[in-house]
């Protein structure tokens, strides 16, 4: 944990403590972070770090363990915990709330009744407490919902209806508390979109933007252009990951990913490398690059081609990479591409019986008028029949 406890004073007199986080340049648009059940757990602390990683500073308050009322939490305490981020020296900007199971009802009602440019709930333990509250909340949000509907399916599409501001996602096959980390319910997957949905509102309103396709290019400058690991490190969060799935090449944390970087992947790519961009499209927490690899398999190229003696080949593969940033730092890259398409160019790989192809991907990839469906023997089977 990188933050701190502080002691706030809400407005009835009570005083509970809080973790307060910031991000590394030291300031930033706010974040009021409001825990289920289980309390101010190591859960709502590390998402409190890692809200901080992406620019914010986080007030993560330990609300009193009993509701006085059946709404919650006095109302007048509910704009003391926006008062309390305000007032914070760290804080410069826009605040949001976010709040889990009953800390998502209590951000429901924050965002109703207290000044917040933006809320987020995941898994409101009383959902009809927060559809109460729609009609008067006037900023962006955006609810999570586990399992297989929403309950009150009818009364939400009502309570909804008409509310472009207000966005809700449901996430099939899990619980509450799916998003927890190391709990029995933990949806990996599910966690993730999630997140980025809420990041993506966050970004939208409070900002911190990032330039993210220069952060990209500076990246790929480090590995591809001046080949010099310890610049491409610094573009990295501390403990960052890389996987290219086809051979499942590349590292998790810091130090592994260090040494796939000096001895299997910047100084093993063939001299010609080159790298041709086909398209590239920016969210607010990752980018999703496709391009075409270029080279001449004239060195073992180890994240590529593993165990493969040189050929003396050239090829070009589609390549695809998803690349995930925390603030302004590259957290993981997702690589992907055709291995039977190298393996065929470089002669190691017979295509005959097989519905693969080498070059001709990559050049299909560029000039979409080239034949289509030339390795489907029934493609001329439907020729002339009625569509």
């Amino acid at each position: 944990m990188s933050g701190t406890f502080i002691d706030i004073t809400l407005r009835d007199g009570t005083t509970i403590p809080a973790y307060v986080t910031q991000p590394a340049k030291g300031s930033g648009p706010g974040i009021v972070l409001l825990h289920d059940t289980a309390g101010l757990d190591d859960f709502v602390r590390q998402t409190a770090d890692l809200y901080a990683e992406e620019g914010y500073v986080v007030l993560a308050p330990q609300l009193p363990g009993h509701d006085p009322k059946p709404g919650g939490i006095a109302a007048e305490n509910f704009a003391a915990l926006v008062d309390d981020l305000r007032a914070l020296p760290q804080h410069a900007g826009k605040v949001g709330v976010v709040g889990f199971g009953r800390g998502g009802r209590f951000a429901t009602r924050i965002a109703a009744q207290a000044d917040v440019d933006c809320a987020a709930c995941y898994d409101a333990d009383d959902v009809a407490a927060c559809l109460a509250d729609i009609p008067t909340i006037r900023c962006p949000m955006v609810f999570h919902f586990s399992g297989e509907g929403v309950p009150m399916q009818r009364e939400v599409e009502a309570a909804f209806a008409g509310k472009p501001h207000i966005e809700r996602y449901v996430y099939p096959g899990t619980v509450p508390g799916f998003i927890v980390s190391g709990s029995e319910h933990f949806d990996k997957p599910a966690a993730l979109m999630a997140y980025s949905r809420t990041l993506a509102m966050l970004r939208k309103v409070l900002g911190p933007i990032f330039d993210l396709d220069h952060l990209w290019e500076q990246h790929c400058y480090f590995e591809f252009g001046t080949r010099d690991v310890d610049a491409v490190m610094p573009t990295m969060v501390a403990e960052p990951y890389v996987n290219h799935v086809p051979t499942m090449t590349g590292g998790v944390g810091h130090d592994q990913l260090k040494r796939f970087y000096t001895y299997h992947f910047v100084h093993s790519n063939p001299a010609d490398t080159k790298l041709i961009p086909v398209s590239r499209t920016i969210g607010a927490d990752r980018v999703v690059d496709e391009f075409v690899f270029c080279a001449t398999h004239d060195r073992e190229i180890d994240w590529l081609l593993p165990g493969l003696a040189p050929t003396g080949k050239y090829f070009e593969v589609p390549m695809l990479a998803v690349i995930r940033f925390r603030g302004d730092r590259l957290y993981n890259e997702h690589i992907y591409w055709d291995q039977a398409s190298v393996l065929v160019q470089i002669g190691v790989l017979n295509p005959e019986g097989l519905p693969v192809a080498g070059r001709q991907t990559a050049r299909k990839l560029i000039d979409e008028t080239l034949p289509s469906n030339e390795l489907m023997p029934n493609w001329t089977s439907s020729e002339g029949r009625p569509i």
